[in-house]
């Protein structure tokens, strides 16, 4: 048999290596040892960076599709194979791709000799270690590498019926309790648990750890696809009762229809389907969602705001700004102070704060914009303290950069690059996060109020107000916010309340700031409550540095004298 294989022309071996190579994915080759020659199957062209699958000089053209760290270990074992040390060459390293990108594989040869022990030819085949699997062995699925191929056929053009997204809820939590054992037979039950609730026709296929995608074709509905999910939910719960709730989990999905993905690809289908499962967790999850191109739409709003925001952090904030309203001393009109409000700009429109503000302390920007917002502020109260030596600025911390940075001590690097002392300054926290009253926040509450730094309860009235916490964190300021002025500005029995909030505040030695005053009526009912200071449109509304400086600061007029003009 060797003398046979010995005797086989080269060029007959490369024609037996492009016609294996039509029944597998994998990339045959032959080496000619005697003659330094080297034929690899025509489809590698198409897959790794070389200009031909045939070629002389092999060492030296195999270096230029070899990663480099992995060349010596190739030389060695081709060396160890040639001397007769060994027959088999096998070992796992890198080629580089047709992107320039390291792929690893496992390339095994048989060495043909002949019967002087001479190696005349390797034949051996080049297969991806981490190509993408088509099948599942934990649960026994087709995965949706073998959907996508199924899918090409369409075009786009699918046939009625949907598409449903299934996923265990914190499936993370089972592995980390139960292990990867149960984790993996959890999901072996789930998808029996689909495949006894799914209807003639319909495909089940693994998508990614925790998520699988149904297929329907056969003309399914709205009500189709919610009878299908909660036979699901119904075989889980029989299924956990039968377990005796050794582990508990939810299932949550999302469903889109195939009217929504007409000319679509194979992409854009595991696109949509994976934001449908997201919505239904989101919203709760253990629930079923069905696609809106409106929600869509703004998830795609919401994604490119985080991104560009991203984009001006990492070039000091560009596209956010300051601006700043005036807070004023009750009953003179006279300028107290400003509280700075972080804005941002997109596409030459203002983002309204409570789009962009949840983002920035999702993703943690609230960090890095937080420290450029307290800067940015002290700089603008060293600038009016220059007209206005008793002047304060005012800024807003978030929970966020409280327990996850160092606020405190960025607070007293920025007072003292200004060289402004500690009251110049204060720091607003809304009150629900006083509610949290965790000692990361007493802790810096404590440091900010040793160092003398004025300490505001911002939004008072709008959440449970524990009047205990208020004497906990003893704050210098309390900000009424406007649904409680409205309030009481309307009811008499608000009215009341509020005259005693700020009487009880008072005699706790707490000024009291109320917002929202709009109108000159306003004004007046709400002078004669006699709080400290006043802070609403009345006065001015948010604007930027220039225009602040510009009507308050530059003339030397109080925002009264303004209002009289």
């Amino acid at each position: 048999m060797v003398e046979q294989l010995e005797s086989v022309e080269f060029e007959d071996y490369c024609r037996i290596v492009e016609q294996y190579a039509k029944c597998m994915d994998d990339y045959p080759f032959v080496y000619d040892l005697k003659n330094d020659r080297y034929y690899i199957s025509e489809k590698a062209l198409e897959r790794f960076s070389m200009d031909t699958n045939l070629f002389s000089d092999v060492t030296e053209n195999l270096h230029k599709v070899v990663y480099t760290d992995d060349f010596e270990q190739l030389q060695d074992d081709l060396r160890r194979v040639i001397s007769g040390e060994k027959d088999n060459h096998s070992i796992r390293y890198r080629w580089i791709d047709r992107n320039g990108k390291p792929v690893w594989i496992d390339c095994r040869g048989i060495a043909i000799r002949n019967d002087e022990g001479e190696a005349v030819y390797m034949l051996g085949c080049v297969n991806e270690i981490g190509e993408t699997q088509w099948a599942d062995n934990v649960t026994g699925l087709l995965s949706v590498n073998a959907m996508e191929d199924y899918l090409a056929y369409y075009e786009g053009n699918y046939p009625t019926g949907f598409f449903m997204s299934v996923g265990i809820d914190d499936f993370k939590s089972v592995m980390e309790r139960r292990g990867m054992k149960y984790a993996n037979a959890s999901l072996y039950q789930l998808v029996s648990c689909i495949n006894a609730s799914m209807e003639s026709g319909q495909v089940i296929y693994r998508a990614f750890a925790d998520e699988f995608i149904i297929m329907d074709f056969t003309g399914g509905t709205t009500e189709d696809a919610r009878k299908l999910y909660h036979k699901v939910r119904e075989a889980v719960d029989r299924y956990l009762e039968e377990s005796a709730y050794e582990v508990m989990f939810t299932i949550s999905a999302g469903c889109v229809f195939n009217t929504d993905l007409t000319n679509q690809t194979y992409s854009e289908v595991m696109k949509l389907t994976r934001f449908a499962l997201g919505r239904a967790r989101d919203l709760g999850r253990n629930q079923l969602y069905f696609y809106d191109a409106e929600d869509y739409e703004h998830f795609l709003y919401r994604r490119k705001l985080l991104r560009e925001m991203r984009k001006s952090v990492a070039h000091n904030c560009e596209g956010f700004e300051l601006y700043f309203q005036p807070i004023t001393i009750a009953g003179k009109g006279t300028l107290y102070a400003a509280e700075s409000l972080c804005r941002f700009f997109l596409d030459g429109r203002m983002v309204p704060p409570m789009e962009f503000i949840p983002l920035l302390e999702d993703s943690g920007l609230i960090i890095p914009v937080g420290r450029w917002i307290v800067d940015q502020a002290l700089s603008m109260c060293k600038e009016c303290r220059r007209v206005l030596p008793d002047f304060k600025i005012s800024v807003n911390l978030s929970y966020v950069q409280i327990n996850k940075s160092p606020v405190a001590d960025s607070i007293f690097m920025y007072l003292e690059k200004y060289n402004l002392p500690s009251d110049s300054l204060i720091v607003e926290l809304t009150e629900s996060g006083y509610l949290a009253n965790t000692p990361v926040i007493r802790k810096v509450w404590e440091r900010l109020r040793e160092r003398g730094v004025l300490i505001a309860v911002d939004d008072f009235g709008t959440g449970y107000s524990q009047l205990e916490l208020l004497g906990n964190m003893e704050p210098n300021i309390i900000k009424i916010d406007r649904s409680f002025t409205v309030q009481a500005l309307s009811q008499e029995y608000m009215n009341h309340l509020l005259s005693n909030i700020i009487h009880m505040s008072h005699n706790m030695e707490l000024m009291v700031c109320v917002e929202g005053v709009e109108t000159e009526d306003e004004l007046a009912r709400i002078n004669r409550l006699a709080p400290n200071f006043i802070q609403g449109f009345y006065y001015g509304k948010p604007c930027c540095r220039r225009e602040f400086i510009e009507k308050f600061i530059e003339t030397e007029e109080t925002p009264e004298k303004k209002k009289d003009a």
